[in-house]
């Protein structure tokens, strides 16, 4: 088992960065690769990025390549997602994931999920 929990969203104007981060308790991060997803409204949730369990591979969907960048700290049981030069269309609840398998651009891959925090960006 393992508990995440998001911190770090909020409204920013466009272009503005925001850093977004999924601490875990229970058992250590490197146990799992880990996703970071997203879900506007009226949308489906969508993989953002994600790093795989031994913190070397990291994954992007192509709208934040460039832009966004995941990393880990397997000491602080931690998982970040920079975001820089943020648009309206990253609006959204940003959600972390946990899968015992790989990372996976499916959500139904992953085992547990945080409980999301929000980022809105005004253009």
């Amino acid at each position: 088992q393992v508990q995440l929990v998001e911190s770090g969203g909020g409204s920013v104007q466009a272009g503005a960065s925001l850093i977004l981060s999924c601490a875990a308790s229970g058992r250590s991060f490197g146990r799992y690769a880990m996703g970071w997803f997203r879900q506007a409204p009226g949308k489906e949730r969508e993989f953002v990025g994600g790093i795989s369990k031994s913190g070397v591979t990291t994954y992007y969907t192509d709208s934040v390549k460039g832009r966004f960048t995941v990393s880990g700290d397997n000491a602080k049981n931690t998982v970040y997602l920079q975001m820089n030069s943020l648009k309206f269309e990253d609006t959204g609840v940003y959600y972390c994931a946990a899968s015992t398998l790989y990372t996976s651009y499916n959500p139904t891959h992953y085992d547990y999920w945080g409980q999301g925090t929000q980022v809105t960006v005004s253009s």
